[in-house]
């Protein structure tokens, strides 16, 4: 009985050091996955209106090869149809995002899509669309999140690249600011935003990119008060918004049918568009962002500040190395899972 019972007991040892060697194998594989740079296994179809522009547009955002990055084309154009979301392409970044090529072709309102593909670790995509305005869907990246993850991933060999901050680096305009400044291994935005409007008033929050999650953020929709909608579409502007697409706030009141999606949703939809406004750098970044009352021009000005000075920033890839917990992002985790 006793040779009996130390036999169980050897079986059920050797099978939790097979479970353990073949558990930590498949978590290795998966860090190093999380190192390679990916692209979607499928093309995703999108149909919207810009929210500028008022106009239907259809967009397709398909797999790219590695180390191509994000590219837009717009398909309505015979030719000179690329153009690279790049910091030195934003042409326009008043209410929204425009970049341009060297022959005048535009895409705007990229901000939103260029968040979700940030967050998700989408590196290499190509969007295609028959207008020059990224379909605002409902206001915020949560349809964009959606159809990525339902896509699924292919992980290239190449590693993936990041922008590591080295020095400090701060723009000042009338009462706003921003500063980005060194972090160890994470990308962490805290943001605030100061309304008249007694309904948002104050809101600040933080965020680490690499290790929150962010679902509160991708979900956050645009917003605006109801007494500039007027001056906005006399100046062709939000022709295309509406209570579907769009938070609008009148005196102490919120006309959306269903309010807000969650308490700070004003402020989380400014670290939303921070986010995307970011993915211009070309790659993903390590640094520390606090800003205050800013918004997509604050941002390409702090952007344009930092690549200014070559000893303000390093480029480094993350090869078969260890990969710190504090770099990973859950929803992130979940969507490649």
């Amino acid at each position: 009985m006793k040779n009996y019972s130390t036999y169980l007991i050897k079986i059920v040892f050797y099978r939790n050091i097979c479970c353990f060697l073949i558990t930590s194998w498949f978590l290795y594989k998966f860090l190093m996955s999380i190192l390679k740079q990916k692209t979607l296994k499928q093309p995703i179809k999108f149909s919207g209106v810009g929210l500028h522009s008022g106009k239907k547009v259809d967009m397709t955002i398909k797999p790219s090869s590695p180390n191509s990055g994000i590219t837009f084309k717009r398909i309505d154009l015979p030719n000179n149809n690329v153009i690279i979301p790049n910091l030195f392409n934003v042409v326009n970044a008043n209410l929204c995002t425009t970049i341009s090529n060297e022959y005048g072709a535009k895409v705007s309102t990229i901000e939103h899509l260029m968040s979700a593909m940030y967050v998700l670790g989408l590196d290499n995509a190509i969007v295609e669309l028959n207008s020059q305005e990224v379909p605002i869907m409902d206001g915020s990246a949560k349809n964009f999140v959606e159809k990525i993850i339902t896509a699924g991933f292919t992980v290239s060999d190449a590693p993936i690249k990041f922008i590591k901050i080295e020095k400090t680096v701060s723009v000042e305009k009338e009462n706003k600011y921003i500063k980005i400044e060194k972090s160890n291994i994470s990308l962490d935005i805290e943001f605030e935003i100061k309304y008249k409007n007694p309904l948002i008033g104050t809101q600040k929050n933080k965020v680490s990119v690499y290790q929150d999650n962010l679902d509160e953020v991708l979900s956050s929709r645009t917003f605006c008060l109801f007494e500039d909608i007027e001056k906005l579409k006399n100046a062709g502007l939000a022709l295309g918004g509406s209570l579907d697409n769009a938070i609008v706030v009148k005196d102490n009141k919120i006309l959306n049918k269903n309010g807000l999606r969650n308490k700070l949703e004003f402020v989380n939809h400014k670290i939303l568009d921070c986010i995307g406004d970011i993915y211009l750098a070309g790659y993903k970044l390590i640094g520390s962002i606090q800003c205050s009352q800013g918004g997509h021009s604050l941002t390409n000005v702090l952007l344009r500040e930092v690549f200014k000075d070559k000893s303000n920033f390093s480029i480094f890839e993350l090869k078969e190395k260890s990969l710190p917990h504090s770099f990973i992002n859950k929803s992130a985790l979940k969507s490649i899972a």
